[in-house]
């Protein structure tokens, strides 16, 4: 058989390989990465979902294709400890809450303090250029490999639900039983005179339809999202914390992607936290009508209410973090960084 092609030939060869190599090339450029989080696909109802489906496109586009984000909402890949483990041993993302990253770094309770901020900017700034917030990002890195790239507000600041009275001031919670994310809001219901039982959020409704639990504290967002309003009748807007979870990565995959694809991905997450910030505080008062519109009585205590919440929350809450171990400089940044220096031992 004669090998040898005819020079025309010859180039249509050379074409259709450098066509394959151009393709294979493309083919591996295109890394597909993992993004989990919480609650339903559904922008109407999921702040972190908006965040996440802006999230993808941003680095989508900004990277020309080469990374590619693969949304799992509704907890598809585990629960909290079980997607930061994912997180730390693969090449991944995640939103967490507090119940999947104070395992690795428990000081992060410290940011919980009740009444830590009056309003969405104090919280924003605490966050993106506080020293506190430095230092929890370099121990997550350097405890557990994982990267803090952003904190996602979750839809406003925490309110209480219940199903059994009003409530509108801390003696109120007597003798009733809450769900909790972890135990941060045990030690936080327990300063009211309630108990507090963790259970994952994937079983909040149930656990409230069948009176496992009578209340839980969520932001308006939240309790849109479970459809909690169908089993819970009052709705209390203390705002006692912040509402927030945290979008982590595997430290290892973004210190191996090159400098200018690093750069742009963090360029998409900053973007996307700015537009999911906006989103969100433009929707917290049409989220507590619609509530209110679905039946529920909606509390707002006040200034004297909210003075006693935080007379009883704060200082209980601080003994809390002490009786659990975290060095008092944790709390003295914070509370440094949030300008309540008369907390300051």
């Amino acid at each position: 058989m004669n090998r040898i092609l005819p020079s025309a030939l010859k180039g249509f060869a050379s074409l259709g390989l450098v066509a394959g190599i151009l393709a294979a090339g493309s083919a591996q450029a295109a890394t597909s990465i993992n993004l989990s989080y919480n609650g339903a696909p559904d922008p109407d109802k999921n702040a972190v979902h908006v965040f996440a489906t802006n999230l993808k496109e941003l680095v989508e586009e900004k990277t020309d294709g080469e990374l590619v984000l693969k949304l799992y909402p509704n907890s598809m890949l585990g629960e909290e400890e079980e997607r930061m483990e994912q997180t730390m041993n693969t090449p991944s993302l995640n939103v967490a809450s507090f119940a999947g990253v104070s395992p690795l770094v428990e000081e992060i309770f410290v940011s919980a303090i009740p009444f830590l901020f009056e309003d969405f900017e104090a919280a924003r700034t605490f966050f993106d250029e506080g020293e506190y917030w430095n230092e929890v990002e370099a121990a997550l890195r350097e405890r557990a490999g994982v990267e803090m790239l952003a904190v996602v507000e979750e839809g406003g600041f925490l309110a209480f639900t219940n199903d059994e009275k009003p409530i509108s001031h801390p003696d109120d919670f007597e003798g009733l039983r809450f769900r909790a994310m972890d135990p941060s809001q045990v030690a936080l219901y327990e300063s009211f005179g309630a108990s507090g039982t963790p259970i994952p959020w994937t079983e909040v409704y149930m656990a409230l339809r069948t009176g496992v639990a009578d209340g839980q504290m969520n932001p308006p967002m939240y309790i849109i999202l479970g459809s909690l309003y169908e089993v819970q009748d009052y709705l209390t807007l203390a705002n006692i914390q912040y509402s927030n979870q945290f979008l982590v990565g595997n430290a290892e995959m973004i210190e191996g992607w090159d400098e200018a694809t690093r750069e742009v991905f963090l360029e998409a997450v900053a973007e996307a936290n700015r537009n999911a910030r906006e989103h969100n505080e433009a929707k917290v008062d049409e989220r507590i009508a619609f509530l209110e519109e679905q039946g529920m009585e909606v509390i707002r205590p006040s200034e004297e209410d909210i003075a006693a919440f935080r007379d009883v929350g704060q200082p209980a809450y601080l003994e809390w973090l002490r009786e659990r171990g975290i060095e008092q400089r944790w709390v003295d940044l914070a509370l440094e960084d949030a300008g309540m220096t008369e907390l300051l031992d």
